[in-house]
């Protein structure tokens, strides 16, 4: 087991199941611009690079007018459908509870406001000290910086930190900011895809993290 300070979570695939959500939003916005519906497991493959990447693949348009007409559809829409049919993943709660003494710190490529709207919806806001989201296209994952920005902001040592997400672009954010990787099988990453980055730990579902991380702080507190 290590002693962990601070533990980073990824939203989907991670926390909870929101495909039906964001799916729906997608289809939602393909029909605003006189689109047929995609198919549900197509518009999740493109779950995990950020908003603008996820609207500009369900829809085919990147740019121009009907780009920016896209993403002002979908926002509008999925801010108020955040979580219809989400649903949390076995024992995230009581992992969050669990490590009650760790700093807790959620890294997305969700722009922030859902990401808050969601985790406040199913009462997790007050489990995290901090939500970094992917507003910024430039520090966003994989791009080590939103870890090593974090870590910066509260005075937290990278060797005792980790990084718990359900894709390879989760490791890959871990290995780029020199911090503890933890892969979870349960989400939309497979695990073929990311044996090969050699993530620190792989586990089934969160109750595993407590067979990983111990109680002790830094400072030797207890949960």
């Amino acid at each position: 087991m290590i002693d962990i300070d601070v533990i980073y979570f990824d939203i989907d695939g991670t926390l909870l199941d929101a495909n039906i959500d964001i799916a729906n939003a997608v289809n939602y916005t393909r029909s605003r611009l006189d689109l047929e519906p995609k198919p549900f497991d197509e518009i999740v493959s493109y779950i995990g690079t950020g908003v603008a990447d996820l609207v500009a693949r369900g829809t085919g348009f990147s740019r121009g007018a009907k780009f920016a007409k896209a993403m002002r559809v979908f926002e509008k829409y999925y801010i108020r459908h955040t979580t219809d049919y989400a649903k949390l993943y076995p024992g995230v709660k009581n992992i969050l509870r669990h490590f009650r003494n760790k700093k807790k710190i959620i890294v997305t490529n969700r722009f922030r406001r859902y990401a808050v709207a969601a985790l406040r919806n199913f009462g997790l806001l007050k489990y995290f000290v901090e939500i970094v989201g992917g507003d910024d296209k430039f520090c966003m994952k994989p791009f080590g910086c939103v870890i090593e920005r974090s870590l910066a902001r509260i005075k937290a040592d990278r060797r005792r930190a980790i990084i718990v997400g359900d894709m390879d672009i989760d490791v890959m954010t871990g290995k780029n900011a020199g911090i503890k990787t933890c892969f979870v099988t349960h989400g939309l990453g497979k695990l073929k895809d990311v044996k090969k980055l050699n993530p620190d730990f792989v586990i089934d579902g969160l109750a595993e993290l407590k067979k990983i991380i111990t109680l002790n702080t830094k400072e030797g507190s207890h949960g």
